[in-house]
């Protein structure tokens, strides 16, 4: 973590003298003379320490004290105090100030306290990532379900991606939940509290693109009734899903590269220059640079995009996911319509587990919610040709599912109820992918 430090102080001597010895020493430091700038510009989880004269004009230290404890208690903070003023700098210890240093002082005492202090807040900030990301995967696990190692892997590079200032490609089969991934990738940003803006590319006629793309002014164009935002203005500050990216037209793809490289848009009949401040997640099926290659799709707009990429599994690859999914998607159907949830029988589960999904978890979903309404279970004659053994792994599966569901993850319950020793256990929960951590709760 970088050496970073606020110094206020009103006399512009001790800031300048400070400010050299520091930045020799490889510190960043931004000088101020008042404590209410500080209030002003210092941002959430500050990776760095305050230093701040006890007397100034207006806000002093101690009330600067009080303002930075009531956002951040962990947040270091060194005083610097006149002489005679040691009974006010016991008060700021009181007060949950780091450290007071008496003027004049030792700039080595000064370094060698601001070092601890750095060390100190980099050991803060270190515990809350790992805290916040911790409660990011759970709550990130509620959302994306499945045990499956494609699925672990899938929320883990997920998260990893969430937090970086990039433009991110999603790749997946349709059906497989591109949309969610991508609003999962907003929602886990820094940008979370900005919009979320979706734009199917494929469903656009192509003559509109580019009033929908970057808005436009009153009387633009024949039609255009007062002026309209665009999805890139309307994204500002948050992140912009263009789904089916492949088909946006040429004349657009190089329209929207330039305002990815001047992050600036002017509105169609228009002649301000507008700032945008947007992270940019596009969903595709072909790979871009294929499409590029092919003519269809701009080299340079493809490189500026897939800065990152994620890969979904389609649901055939990761078939352990498939009872998991079944039931949510029939447990919401049920009790959407008021309805008990109809069991699902060894032969049906089977059934489910052979098919092979082209559709993917929509097409799952759509199933399971006419098997909730009691309209018949897709794919259940499959059932009836199905091998002894693909329906004696079927129900293995459910009844160790249930088990763990019961059990609430309780290792030793569910060994005791289904009467198996810990190692049978494992190799059945492994082998049907089935994690206790989905269970627990």
């Amino acid at each position: 973590m970088p050496l970073n430090a606020y110094v206020i102080d009103d006399e512009a001597s001790i800031r300048a003298a400070i400010e050299q010895f520091l930045g020799l020493c490889g510190w960043q430091v931004r000088t101020l003379e008042r404590a209410e700038a500080c209030l002003a510009e210092l941002p959430a989880d500050y990776p760095g320490v305050i230093v701040s004269d006890v007397r100034m004009p207006g806000l002093g230290g101690l009330g600067l004290l009080a303002e930075v404890q009531a956002r951040d208690p962990a947040l270091p903070v060194i005083l610097l105090t006149g002489h005679g003023d040691v009974p006010m700098a016991v008060q700021a210890m009181q007060g949950g100030a780091y450290d007071f240093l008496e003027k004049p002082f030792d700039p080595e005492h000064l370094q060698r306290a601001l070092q601890r202090a750095q060390q100190t807040r980099r050991l803060v900030l270190e515990n809350r990532q790992l805290h916040q990301r911790a409660g990011q995967a759970g709550e990130l696990q509620a959302r994306l379900l499945g045990a499956s190692a494609p699925l672990r892997a899938l929320r883990e590079q997920l998260l990893n991606m969430a937090g970086l200032p990039v433009n991110v490609v999603v790749r997946g089969e349709t059906g497989a939940g591109k949309e969610l991934v991508a609003r999962c990738l907003h929602d886990f940003s820094p940008r979370a509290a900005g919009p979320f803006v979706a734009l199917n590319c494929a469903a656009i006629p192509e003559a509109l693109f580019e009033a929908e793309l970057f808005g436009h002014e009153s009387g633009a164009f024949t039609g255009a009734q007062g002026k309209r935002i665009g999805k890139l203005e309307f994204a500002h500050r948050g992140t912009l899903f263009l789904d089916e990216i492949e088909s946006l037209p040429l004349a657009q793809q190089a329209k929207l590269l330039r305002v990815l490289q001047e992050r600036r848009l002017e509105r169609l009949g228009g002649n301000a220059s507008i700032e945008v401040d947007l992270r940019i997640v596009a969903a595709t099926k072909p790979d871009l640079l294929d499409e590029a290659r092919a003519g269809r799709f701009r080299e340079d707009l493809a490189y500026r995009l897939n800065v990152a990429e994620l890969r979904l599994p389609p649901l055939r690859q990761r078939r352990e996911d498939i009872p998991l999914l079944f039931e949510h998607f029939a447990r919401l159907a049920a009790e959407g319509a008021g309805r008990p949830l109809p069991p699902l029988s060894p032969p049906q589960l089977a059934a489910l587990l052979a098919h092979d999904w082209p559709g993917n978890v929509r097409e799952l979903a759509n199933a399971a919610q006419r098997h909730a309404l009691g309209l018949g279970t897709p794919y259940a004659e499959a059932a009836e040709g199905g091998s002894l053994a693909a329906q004696a792994e079927a129900f293995e599966a459910q009844c160790l599912r249930a088990a763990l569901a019961r059990h609430k993850g309780d290792i030793r319950a569910v060994m005791h109820e289904l009467q198996i020793p810990r190692r049978t256990l494992n190799e059945k929960m492994q082998r049907h992918g089935l994690a206790r951590e989905a269970f627990l709760g």
